[in-house]
């Protein structure tokens, strides 16, 4: 008898998955994760790759493990993944294993140079340290902006809309740690 071909789902397609089976509309999801329904829906269509911040938002609303949503629903290995991801302006690779055991994640974080943050803001529970090791970053946190060059640095309540860009014509590489209690 030949054995039925497993087909890996996408991360929106998991993202959709699981927001099905746990009853929430795209809207209900938008209102729980505090992220507009529309962009919600270009991630499910995979039309976006969402942000660090939003992965970790939708892991924690749809009560699933970071790692079960990137391995789209197969289980999650014991190895670091150091798969780039990019979202807009920004690359990132996660440095650290995320588990629902685990509270600390680390990514190293490129920004194209000249890129000003479009679209939503980041927010997620939590505190958030940023390190700059190359280039230069403007960032805004609530209403404050700090403008910050390599090696310099910021640590903030992540719960407060924050916003990444690159002032200079060189890409700007980040150290960014996440404390999500």
């Amino acid at each position: 008898m030949a054995k039925a071909k497993e087909t890996k789902k996408s991360f929106g397609q998991s993202v959709k998955c699981y927001r099905e089976d746990r009853g929430l509309s795209i809207k209900e999801l938008a209102h729980e994760t505090g992220y507009p329904a529309d962009l919600l829906e270009k991630v499910e269509c995979d039309e976006i790759t969402p942000p660090v911040a939003l992965v970790l938002q939708l892991s924690r609303t749809l009560k699933v493990d970071v790692d079960t949503l990137d391995d789209a629903g197969k289980k999650a290995s014991n190895r670091v993944k150091s798969q780039k991801r990019r979202a807009g302006s920004y690359a990132y690779n996660q440095l650290t294993k995320s588990g629902s055991d685990k509270h600390l994640g680390a990514y190293l974080v490129s920004i194209e140079p000249n890129t000003e943050h479009k679209g939503v803001e980041y927010h997620h529970d939590g505190e958030e340290f940023v390190y700059v090791l190359k280039g230069k970053l403007t960032i805004s946190v609530g209403k404050n902006i700090s403008n910050l060059e390599k090696g310099e640095h910021i640590h903030f309540n992540s719960a407060l809309h924050h916003a990444l860009s690159n002032p200079s014509n060189e890409m700007a590489e980040l150290l960014v740690v996440l404390y999500i209690p």
